[in-house]
């Protein structure tokens, strides 16, 4: 079992991430007002970096949204999966009101499996049930190239290693 921080309170998470080389786990997470399922299947043939996050409503948690939206921009065949708990409204709400165009917001509203395979749901603290703050990589066939489990949750994630792993 993992630790992050949440200020000065040590988290427990319910895993660990998955490995660098493995498959990524799949998944079902629920897209846009519509409440349109998607899979990891959904995304197959493009890089996909994996901006996973407690909630939109933080400083931090939008600061990373926003930054990941203008890191996509410049590069090709890569997609930016905003993953959270938050409802699909919120986060459509937040990208209208943004102006993010280049990230896709993903909710683990419906069954909430995703944090579970992936080990990074908070077990206890203020966040407890909501994701990590972490970040993954995967190549165009959802290996993992890269993970970031941000220690300490009030702090965002290297986005230089995250563009270096990119431009490769």
């Amino acid at each position: 079992m993992t630790q992050v921080l949440l200020g000065e309170t040590v988290v427990q998470l319910n895993g660990n991430l998955p490995l660098v080389g493995s498959q990524a786990p799949d998944f079902l997470l629920v897209e846009g007002k519509n409440l349109e399922n998607r899979s990891l299947s959904d995304y197959v043939g493009k890089r996909i970096v994996m901006n996973i996050f407690p909630t939109i409503n933080t400083p931090v948690c939008s600061a990373s949204a926003k930054r990941f939206n203008e890191i996509v921009e410049t590069l090709n065949d890569v997609i930016v999966l905003c993953i959270s708990k938050d409802l699909p409204w919120n986060q459509e709400n937040f990208c209208s009101e943004y102006g993010l165009n280049n990230v896709v917001f993903l909710s683990d509203m419906r069954n909430h499996q995703f944090g579970e395979k992936y080990g990074i749901i908070h077990q206890n603290a203020k966040f407890q049930g909501l994701l990590a703050r972490c970040v993954l990589v995967l190549n165009q066939n959802g290996t993992i190239e890269y993970t970031e489990l941000v220690e300490q949750t009030g702090h965002e994630p290297d986005y230089d290693k995250v563009l270096e792993i990119l431009q490769k």
